[in-house]
């Protein structure tokens, strides 16, 4: 008796135990047998892997990311006021729409006697915050410190994409349009000696490196001023 190599090994045992009485099994009945065997020695097909679905980033103005961390910041301390409004540069966004993936918003307690910086984040950078919003690490508050003047919330009126379209009046279309990949970075923080609320327009990737810097004012939207 020969057998075949490419026939499983428990097909060839069992076909050969019936070989002798294949005479006496009919031919479909035995097609039948032999077909069975060879379904339940084959492996099953494993199902596809599946890989999760990567979330596009998610960019917001200044004032949609303000409140989602403001909630946060009340939980730490009912009183909290915020001094700071900035946004991060990130791979994500330029900035030029009024957006950005990564905002900042600092506030400070004066019944926990401490400024805590609370994140927003819908980047997918790896050196990004986590997407959602994230607390930073707490210091200690100083009222007299100029840096951390408080501001209300009422002052709040214009937000960053109508503060950059004001900059772009005033000398900003035309770094744009000398470099349109010139980031464009946010600050909002409180003026004390002229008592406004400002929006600092800042064309580059910082402000001691910007090109070119513009003051609107956060409450009116009125242009005030070239920094730089």
């Amino acid at each position: 008796m020969k057998l075949r190599a490419s026939v499983q090994p428990q097909t060839i045992v069992l076909a050969a135990v019936f070989e002798d009485r294949t005479r006496r099994i009919p031919g479909t009945a035995l097609l039948v047998l032999l077909t069975l065997l060879a379904a339940c020695d084959s492996n099953p097909a494993k199902p596809a892997e599946t890989k999760p679905e990567v979330k596009p980033p998610e960019l917001l103005t200044a004032r949609a990311a303000f409140q989602k961390v403001f909630i946060a910041a009340r939980n730490y301390a009912a009183d909290v006021k915020p001094f700071r409004i900035e946004s991060t540069p990130s791979t994500d966004g330029n900035g030029q729409d009024g957006k950005s993936a990564i905002w900042r918003a600092s506030f400070a307690s004066a019944t926990q006697h401490g400024v805590k910086p609370f994140f927003w984040s819908g980047s997918n950078a790896p050196d990004a915050p986590s997407r959602g919003v994230s607390p930073g690490n707490e210091d200690t508050y100083n009222p007299s410190n100029a840096s951390t003047q408080i501001f209300d919330v009422a002052f709040l009126k214009v937000d960053s994409d109508q503060a950059f379209a004001e900059a772009q009046k005033h000398g900003g279309d035309k770094v744009l349009e000398k470099d349109p990949t010139t980031p464009v970075i946010y600050v909002c923080d409180w003026n004390h000696n002229t008592n406004q609320l400002i929006w600092h327009v800042i064309y580059g990737v910082s402000r001691e490196t910007a090109k070119l810097t513009v003051s609107v004012d956060a409450t009116t939207g009125e242009f005030i001023r070239v920094e730089k």
